[in-house]
Order: structure tokens, then sequence, then C-alpha cells
């Protein structure tokens, strides 16, 4: 399977007690829900391998996890540094305007006027709401756009790779 197929929500950092459990360095929200997964496809030296995961849980401030076929330590000790990925239809399916970050990333973002204020580069969790960054093409701006749906995110289209925003392509020039 290649990596464009699939989603990398972790990576092995670690190994915990003597029976071949491993430390998991989780991007899932909440941390533990990277378990929920299963198989597990699992990148090493270049390569990737379907594991299942026997069982994973959260101990004390990080998770761990027994894979299938790895029974010691010194096995799975191999598995450090491995990424773990998951094939997009393992992923939980969403409500009406519920998004994962990953599909709104590249997507053009243009305001109520039509002014086109750039690309989707990444997205930040702040606390009081997520913020969409949008680098522009075309002076090298960048916007911070609060994540309010029905405020500020006025429609989102997949299918076209468009978000449109109540945002005025000036309110943060003096940034």
């Amino acid at each position: 399977m290649s990596d464009d197929k699939k989603i990398i929500v972790g990576k092995i950092n670690g190994v915990y007690g003597v029976k071949g459990w491993v430390k998991v360095f989780s991007e899932t929200d909440p941390r533990e829900g990277i378990t929920k997964y299963n198989p597990w496809f699992i990148k090493l030296r270049g390569e990737w391998r379907e594991v299942k995961v026997e069982i994973g849980r959260r101990q004390a401030k990080t998770i761990v996890a027994k894979l299938e076929g790895f029974d010691d330590r010194d096995e799975s000790l191999l598995l450090n540094g491995a990424v773990i990925g998951i094939k997009p239809e393992q992923m939980d399916c969403l409500k009406r305007d519920e998004f994962y970050w990953r599909d709104l990333i590249a997507c053009r973002v243009v305001n109520q006027q039509g002014d086109e204020l750039g690309i989707v580069d990444e997205l930040l969790e702040t606390g009081a709401n997520d913020v969409l960054v949008v680098k522009s093409d075309q002076d090298d701006r960048e916007h911070l756009i609060p994540w309010t749906l029905d405020y500020t995110i006025i429609e989102v289209d997949l299918e076209q790779s468009l978000i449109t925003v109540d945002w005025d392509k000036t309110w943060d020039e003096d940034f």
C-alpha cells in the first residue's frame, strides 16, 4: 500500500515492559483514540507492514499497545521510530459541518466579495477555536482566520476544494 493511501495517526517511540508492548505517540484526539484503529500499518525501513493491535490503552501520560507477533522487548525494540498509518476507510464517518483537517489543507479560500485570500496551509489549535492559516500565492501574505462555522466560515465545498469566509482581505494587513 502506498504512502498516499495512508493517514498518519502516530509513531512508535519506545518499548514498555518486557512482554513486547510499545509506547506510542498519538496524533489522534483524544490521544487514546489511536487504539480503536485495527489493524495498523507501520512503516519500517521504508516499507509498510500490516499489524494487528491485540490491546491498547492509556498508561499515565502515554499510550501503550501490544501488537500481534511482537512478544518480547527485543522484538518490539525493532519497531522504535516506525510511523503508524491507517486506511482512510477506517476513519469515522462525519456529521454535517464536520471535517477532517487533512481534507481542508490545500483548499482555496475566498471571501464573500470573491477576493482570493490564498490556500489553507495548516490549521492551528488555539484553545478558543481552531484557526486556518491561509497563505497567499500572490503577495506572500498570511491570513489567520478563526474556524467558526456560520460566522467566519460561511461554506466549505470539499468537491471544489473551496472555503468561503466572511473575512476582509485587509483585516490583517497590520500584522
